[in-house]
């Protein structure tokens, strides 16, 4: 076997089950709001970041939590009729295009008695989105929001020691350090570059040392 055979098609299924959520103090408050469910501020609640900073794994924590559905943001109204009282709702990615009448309508309802909860997600905050309804724009500014942070080294440390330790992958000193200094600033991509060094490292029959690690740092950008 080649060495880096083993992870030009690496794909892993991601792990969005809550205990699998590494905390840090670039989540913890984000994390607290949507935890907070259902007792938001007018029903609803919009989880802004950046890509790779958590907005997916907290959706799919809060849908399974609430089972709520699921609505696409484009064609919001053709999904309405079939959010029934005490519904709980999630639209994800609005700041990339967003039926404005119909979730300016959802909003309404989850600000009302219909007992409706509504999860939003966006990149951005919703000054930056491109609405052009008033009243739903001034409805959003005044939405409680809550923000997660692009991963900080204490949250990828925490997640990658988690995984190594699980696989009981052995590591030479400072493969950590060597890493964290180097990698993409994502939790999806620490997973996938755990996963690419235990298996080189088992089948090379040796620890993770800094040159495996330079090497998967190469695959994993290509």
């Amino acid at each position: 076997m080649k060495p880096g055979q083993l992870a030009l098609d690496l794909v892993l299924e991601p792990d969005y089950r809550a205990e699998a959520f590494a905390v840090s103090e670039a989540n913890a408050a984000a994390l607290a709001l949507v935890n907070r469910w259902p007792r938001w501020r007018q029903g609803h609640l919009l989880l802004v970041g950046p890509a790779g900073s958590g907005k997916t794994h907290l959706s799919h924590m809060w849908t399974a939590r609430t089972r709520a559905m699921r609505l696409e943001p484009a064609t919001l109204s053709k999904g309405l009729k079939a959010v029934g009282r005490g519904a709980a709702v999630l639209v994800e990615d609005c700041d990339r295009g967003v039926d404005e009448d119909a979730l300016f309508h959802l909003l309404n309802r989850a600000a009302g008695d219909a007992g409706v909860t509504v999860l939003m997600t966006a990149g951005k905050a919703p000054a930056e989105w491109p609405v052009s309804l008033p009243d739903l724009a001034s409805r959003l500014i005044a939405t409680e929001t809550a923000v997660l942070h692009e991963p900080d080294d204490a949250l990828l440390r925490q997640v990658m020691e988690k995984l190594f330790r699980d696989k009981r992958t052995p590591l030479s000193p400072g493969v950590l350090e060597y890493l964290l200094d180097r990698m993409e600033r994502s939790v999806d991509y620490a997973r996938r570059l755990t996963a690419w060094l235990d298996r080189e490292a088992l089948a090379r029959k040796g620890p993770v040392t800094r040159t495996l690690a330079r090497e998967a740092l190469s695959v994993l950008s290509s």
